[in-house]
């Protein structure tokens, strides 16, 4: 997970429910996932996301994090889920039980 993606889950915490529980959100996610410190070529692919698609930074960000890791991006957040097909990673729809075929 892209630290980008980090601040982000914790200043919503934040905003909503305070310091201490963003505190312990962010301690308990860490311990889920694993860091990743964008680099050079992560910023280049993250560039290339949002110069050919609509979608927020902290998104594209999430996007080319798990491409380069070959792996999935679970999000309910539809300017993503609309565009999977376009993207450069599987992406699975959250606000779908995964035992429900989709329409």
């Amino acid at each position: 997970m892209s630290w980008i993606n980090l601040v982000e889950v914790e200043y919503r915490v934040r905003r909503q429910h305070g310091p201490s529980e963003a505190g312990r959100t962010l301690s308990g996610l860490r311990e889920l996932v694993r860091e990743e410190l964008p680099g050079v070529s992560r910023m280049r692919s993250v560039a290339a996301l949002k110069a050919d698609h609509s979608i927020a930074l902290a998104d594209c960000f999430a996007i080319a994090t798990a491409a380069a890791n070959g792996a999935t991006l679970i999000t309910g957040d539809p300017e993503i889920v609309d565009r999977a097909e376009q993207l450069p990673c599987p992406v699975t729809d959250a606000r779908v039980p995964p035992y429900l075929e989709r329409a």
